[in-house]
C-alpha cells in the first residue's frame, strides 16, 4: 500500500481527518485522536504505516517479519505496531488492522462524541 492508497483508504472511514504533521507524516484522526500514520520512511517504494492494536494482536504481530513495536509510541505502554518492511501484512489485512484501529481509537471517545459523529451506535 503506498500513500496515496493509504490516504484513500483512512479517508473512506467514518468521521475521519487528515493533518500533515510530524516530518511530513500523514496522520488520520477520528475525533481529534490519532488512528494511524503514514511515513518516516527512507524508502520512496515502501511507505511505513503505524496502527493501535488491541493487547492480543500486539502479542501476535510485534515479531512478526516487516512488523515491530511502533517507535515513539509502544515504548510508552501504549499499544502501536509499525508496517516497516516487506513482508509485512498484505493489503487486506493491513486494510483490517487500519480499520480496527479507527473503531478501538473511536470507543476510547467520550460517548457524547461518539453519538455526535455518529461512531459504535447501536440500533
Amino acid at each position: 500500500m503506498n500513500r496515496e492508497e493509504f490516504n484513500a483508504f483512512c479517508s473512506k472511514l467514518p468521521a475521519t481527518s487528515h493533518v500533515v504533521q510530524w516530518g511530513g507524516s500523514d496522520v488520520w484522526k477520528v475525533g481529534g485522536k490519532v488512528f494511524a500514520i503514514a511515513g518516516w520512511e527512507d524508502d520512496p517504494d515502501f511507505t511505513r504505516v503505524t496502527f493501535k492494536v488491541s493487547d492480543l494482536a500486539f502479542d501476535i504481530l510485534k515479531d512478526q517479519p516487516g512488523l515491530r513495536p511502533a517507535p515513539y509510541l509502544a515504548p510508552r505502554g501504549a499499544k502501536w505496531i509499525q508496517h516497516f518492511e516487506t513482508p509485512g501484512l498484505d493489503e487486506d489485512a493491513l486494510c483490517d488492522y487500519l480499520k480496527e484501529s479507527h473503531r478501538l481509537i473511536s470507543l476510547n471517545l467520550t460517548k457524547k462524541l461518539q453519538k455526535e459523529l455518529g461512531l459504535n451506535q447501536e440500533d
